[in-house]
């Protein structure tokens, strides 16, 4: 059961998936590595992808962001990251938007590995 809970649960919620199998400070340090990535690229006003059918770069862009789970559900919701991007930052931003949710795909990873008792 925890094979299919820790990984849902680290992909909504960044680092939680250590936590609920007590890795407390792999946990937290992926938690705060992620969010802090993620918040980085919001405040250089980073583009957060929507699901469309363009461009191959947006689609990948859209998987990268959604990676992110919960932030990218929040950060949709409350209709941030849809600025243009008209200086160097932002596209920087955008950037940190993508890998940050690359790195929670790696943490679920992680989560799940650990469930299934292939990482100690």
């Amino acid at each position: 059961m925890m094979s299919v809970v820790a990984p849902a649960v680290g992909w909504l919620i960044p680092g939680a998936g250590h936590l609920i199998q007590k890795r407390w400070t792999r946990g937290l340090l992926l938690m705060a590595s992620v969010v802090t990535m993620f918040v980085l690229g919001l405040l250089t006003q980073g583009r957060i992808y929507s699901m469309n059918g363009g461009d191959i770069l947006d689609i990948l862009g859209f998987v990268g962001d959604v990676g992110a789970g919960g932030l990218y559900i929040v950060t949709r919701t409350m209709d941030w990251g849809h600025g243009a991007i008209a200086h160097a930052t932002a596209d920087y931003g955008t950037k940190f938007l993508i890998v940050s949710g690359l790195l929670n795909f790696i943490c679920v990873a992680d989560a799940y590995h650990i469930a299934i008792g292939k990482k100690p």
